[in-house]
């Protein structure tokens, strides 16, 4: 008779394994596929920064010759900011970078408790190495335009006190955010939109390193959608490269969902030739075949509106009116009763035109 065993009796290494029930993690190496390409192809040195070489030789030198000051980089999103003053961090500090540096984002709490206690416990400390040279520490507040009134005044006398062993970087996107007093403490520098030259340089090289497929149309239109954003622009590239391995012009706008130029060119031709009835229909029927949203129209007829010969008094007018109709569809309002409202600014500029002929 065969001896039963019992289920208690077996060896834990015998027993076969449990599934994981909810819990599988995906391991993904810090540059694995699954890596957003903003990351994977972020600047590790002032060298690797795309564009601003002025502003990144001018921080160099100073980071150099040991005479860092308190830093204001400001400018809109995606211009390099934080990357350039990471890049000057890994210069300083080499391995000890995150024992050196006390990052604040604006999806941290950075109330007035945050800069009485947190930084200025860590500003207050000294900080020693063992090459003989003390280095300053290093406090990024990122998105600081997004801190209290009452945090910044506090953030001024943390500032001067500690000035000897610590330096504050602050990142903003408006600079008309932060208080005066704020800014006479710092050097302040403009990160300005990127150039599409730069633009289109650094998208060419994480191409070639990805081994993309990339139509030189639509490499232009991933740099005229960025509008100077690196980070849009990478965005956009992967998400389109996701869609379709081959990447065109079509892909591009199709995957972000903007109108295409012709298609735009299409929409002013009715708008300025058509009657209301004809271009409303027309406008109506592209936008729901093709997924378009009426501000996207708006804006990209804008644009289009400085490339046509017209008087300037009428021109003035129709730009006004436009501005007006982005703004009432940023609130939320009614697409059909805007559409009308573009047909019937553009239909008075016709008039306008005709007149003074």
């Amino acid at each position: 008779m065969a001896e039963t065993i019992s289920p208690m009796e077996i060896d834990d290494a015998d027993r076969p394994p449990k599934p994981n029930k909810g819990k599988n993690v995906v391991t993904v190496s810090s540059y694995g596929k699954a890596t957003p390409w903003v990351e994977k192809y972020r600047p590790q040195s002032l060298a690797d920064v795309a564009a601003h070489r002025d502003i990144v030789d001018t921080i160099d030198r100073l980071t150099n010759e040991n005479r860092l000051p308190h830093l204001l980089l400001y400018g809109p999103p995606g211009t390099g900011k934080t990357s350039t003053i990471l890049a000057v961090a890994r210069k300083l500090y080499g391995a000890q970078f995150h024992n050196m540096i006390l990052e604040l984002n604006a999806s941290d709490d950075r109330g007035i408790d945050v800069v009485r206690q947190q930084i200025q416990d860590f500003a207050s400390t000294q900080s020693f190495s063992f090459s003989g040279k003390s280095s300053v520490k290093l406090v990024l507040l990122d998105e600081a335009d997004a801190m209290t009134k009452d945090a910044q005044f506090a953030l001024r006398r943390v500032i001067e006190k500690y000035t000897r062993n610590t330096r504050f970087s602050l990142i903003c996107n408006h600079v008309n955010k932060i208080i005066p007093a704020l800014q006479s403490r710092c050097t302040r520098f403009r990160f300005a939109p990127l150039d599409a030259s730069h633009v289109r340089e650094r998208l060419k090289y994480v191409i070639e390193a990805e081994g993309l497929d990339v139509a030189e149309s639509g490499l232009a239109a991933l740099v005229r959608l960025s509008n100077g954003d690196m980070r849009k622009a990478l965005n956009i590239l992967q998400s389109t490269h996701m869609a379709s391995q081959h990447i065109t012009e079509e892909a591009v706008y199709l995957c972000t969902g903007n109108p295409m130029p012709k298609d735009i060119e299409q929409i002013c031709y009715w708008l300025l030739n058509e009657s209301f009835t004809t271009s409303f229909n027309l406008i109506s029927e592209i936008k729901t075949r093709k997924g378009l949203a009426l501000v996207d129209i708006v804006r990209e007829v804008t644009t289009f509106i400085f490339r046509i010969k017209m008087p300037s008094d009428v021109r003035v007018h129709l730009i006004n009116d436009l501005a007006d109709i982005e703004y009432r569809l940023s609130f939320g309002c009614n697409d059909k009763l805007q559409l009308g409202s573009l047909i019937a600014s553009c239909t008075h500029t016709r008039s306008s035109m005709v007149a003074a002929a």
